[in-house]
């Protein structure tokens, strides 16, 4: 990414649309979080959307007309963008708040709240392979035409929101201390219902079958593919052009296999391991073997 793309603040690297020290300094240090928020936090690329989807669902009781005639970004706002601030101060409670900084950025006052959080976390070889479509079709990002330069990138920490494993082991550190509920993509994609059950239980929000139902039906990839107040193709082409590649591309675990080398399989597998190795969490993508290749 050149220098006209992503800029550094606090060591972070964040995209040069959208972003500003403003804007960062507001969500770090001055946003009075409320006792009655819900943050949807998550690395780039690994369920927001979605989560977006099925907060906004589960707290209109199943009623999908919200979802379908106000865009995800006004819905449930990324905090630390630079209209944040107007979407956010003096919206009603509870508010529903996105977010992909990192722990050591987040709003210091939620660490002092009540307010509830979920982290969604996704296998980060199928986050390198969507942020290489995704930084395709943007229009403030640069393409790595050879996903081997961006996945060295990656495991380098040199993309936006900085490295997928100190954001993830930075959240993990403080999970245990915070009213935050730990989901994956993965489990999202096996058991979308049971999921929701999970989110309303967390939550305290009693949902009918019904309701509930409604939830799953339009939280679906399908549905959120269908729905232009999900799929981004309201977006100005010169920010994010669906054309190239559509932003709800395909919405599965495990296109990576499709797009690694065995020397890239190789390179990720050892820089992994050597990261996690401290992790006591396991996730859905440690416990199986591709290709001979045994992910921890």
């Amino acid at each position: 990414m050149s220098s006209t793309s992503v800029w550094e603040y606090q060591g972070c690297l964040f995209p040069s649309v959208k972003y500003d020290t403003a804007s960062l300094d507001y969500a770090w240090k001055e946003f009075e979080v409320r006792d009655t928020d819900v943050f949807n936090i998550t690395y780039p690329k690994s369920g927001t959307t979605w989560m977006q989807e099925i907060l906004t669902l589960i707290h209109s009781n199943g009623d999908p007309a919200l979802s379908h005639s106000v865009p995800s970004w006004e819905r449930v706002p990324w905090i630390e963008h630079t209209s944040g601030r107007g979407y956010l101060e003096h919206r009603p409670s509870p508010r529903l708040i996105s977010s992909h900084l990192p722990a050591q950025l987040f709003p210091k006052s939620f660490f002092t709240s009540k307010a509830k959080a979920i982290y969604t976390v996704r296998n980060p070889r199928d986050i390198l392979v969507s942020l290489h479509f995704f930084s395709g079709m943007t229009g403030f990002l640069d393409k790595d035409e050879d996903l081997d330069q961006l996945l060295s990138k990656f495991l380098r920490g040199k993309v936006i929101y900085g490295s997928w494993f100190d954001h993830i082991k930075g959240w993990l550190e403080v999970k245990d201390h915070l009213n935050l509920l730990l989901l994956s993509y993965e489990e999202l994609l096996q058991d979308l219902r049971g999921s929701v059950v999970r989110i309303c239980d967390f939550l305290g929000r009693q949902l009918d079958e019904a309701a509930i139902d409604s939830v799953v039906e339009n939280a679906t990839f399908k549905t959120m593919k269908d729905n232009k107040m999900a799929n981004y193709s309201l977006v100005p082409k010169e920010f994010m052009d669906v054309q190239k590649s559509a932003f709800l591309r395909k919405g599965i675990s495990g296109d990576w296999k499709n797009h690694f080398t065995p020397s890239m399989r190789e390179s990720f597998e050892a820089a992994y391991k050597e990261a996690m190795k401290d992790i006591k969490v396991k996730f859905m993508w440690d416990s199986c073997q591709e290709d001979g290749i045994t992910q921890r």
